[in-house]
C-alpha cells in the first residue's frame, strides 16, 4: 500500500515537470519569430514612404526641366543671321552650280511652339556653261545670283533645355540674275543656256535644329529643300542654311 502510494507521487511529479519542459520549450521556439515579424511589419511600413521620396525627386526633376525648357523658349522673337549652301540648276540644260549664300530672318512666336517667320537671302554662285564656240563667247563660268523674300510657319516639335528641334515651311518670291557677265543680254544668256531673269515663286521645307549656348543665344543649322521657278519649269534643290539665333521678349 505504502509502495503504491510513493508510484502514484513519482507519476505526478514527472508529469507536472514534463509539462513545464514543454510549455518553455513552446515559448522559447515561439519568441525568436517575434523580432523577425515586427521588422518584416516595420519594412511594410517604411516602403511607400521610400517610393513617395522617389516620386518626389521625379517631381522636381520635372519642375526644374520645364522651368529651363520655359526660360528658353518662351521669347516672343527669334532673330537669325547666318550663312547658306544650295545645288541649284542655273540652266535646263546645265549641270547643278554651287551655291552660297547669306541668311537673315526673325520669327514671331505666339507661344512656346507655334510661330511665323520671315526669312530674306541671296545666293551667289558660277554656272559652268561648257566651251559654246557656235556664240563665239569666251564666257565658260558666268556669275549667277539670286535673291528671296520669304514667310512662314515654324513649329517646335521637340525641345529640351539644350536643343529643340523644328519643322518650317516658308513661300514668297525670288529674283534670278543670270545675265551679269553678258552684259544683261537675254540673247545671250538664253544661247549659253541659262535661265532668263526675272521673278519667280520659291518654297522652302526645312528642319531647324538648334543647339542652346545659354537661354537667349543658340547655334542652328537647317537642312533644307529649296523649289523655285525658273523659265515656267520647277527647280527641286538640296542644301541648308546655319547660323546664331537670338531670342528675346519674354511673353
Amino acid at each position: 500500500m505504502y509502495s503504491s502510494r510513493r508510484l502514484a507521487l513519482l507519476l505526478a511529479f514527472s508529469f507536472a515537470g514534463v509539462t513545464v519542459a514543454l510549455a518553455q520549450s513552446s515559448s522559447s521556439s515561439s519568441n525568436p519569430t517575434a523580432p523577425d515579424q515586427a521588422q518584416a511589419g516595420q519594412s511594410t511600413a517604411q516602403s511607400p514612404g521610400a517610393m513617395s521620396v522617389q516620386a518626389r525627386i521625379k517631381a522636381r526633376r520635372a519642375q526644374r526641366r520645364a522651368a529651363a525648357i520655359h526660360e528658353a523658349y518662351a521669347h516672343r522673337y527669334e532673330e537669325y543671321t547666318g550663312m547658306g549652301y544650295l545645288r541649284f540648276t542655273p540652266g535646263s540644260t546645265l549641270e547643278r552650280a554651287h551655291e552660297y549664300a547669306w541668311n537673315v530672318g526673325v520669327t514671331r512666336y505666339f507661344d512656346e511652339r507655334l510661330g511665323v517667320t520671315v526669312d530674306g537671302r541671296g545666293y551667289y554662285g558660277t554656272a559652268y556653261v561648257y566651251n559654246n564656240y557656235a556664240t563665239n563667247s569666251a564666257i565658260t563660268n558666268p556669275a549667277i545670283s539670286q535673291y528671296a523674300a520669304l514667310i512662314g510657319p515654324t513649329y517646335r516639335f521637340y525641345m529640351q533645355p539644350k536643343f529643340s528641334v523644328s519643322g518650317r515651311v516658308l513661300g514668297g518670291m525670288e529674283y534670278g540674275n543670270f545675265s551679269a557677265n553678258t552684259n544683261h543680254s537675254t540673247v545671250l544668256s538664253k544661247e549659253l543656256g541659262l535661265w532668263p531673269d526675272g521673278s519667280v515663286f520659291a518654297v522652302s521645307a526645312s528642319v531647324p535644329a538648334e543647339y542652346n549656348l545659354t537661354p537667349n543665344i543658340g547655334l542652328r543649322v537647317a537642312p533644307e529643300y529649296y523649289v523655285t521657278g525658273f523659265g515656267s519649269t520647277t527647280q527641286g534643290s538640296l542644301g541648308f542654311t546655319t547660323g546664331i539665333v537670338y531670342r528675346f521678349g519674354k511673353q
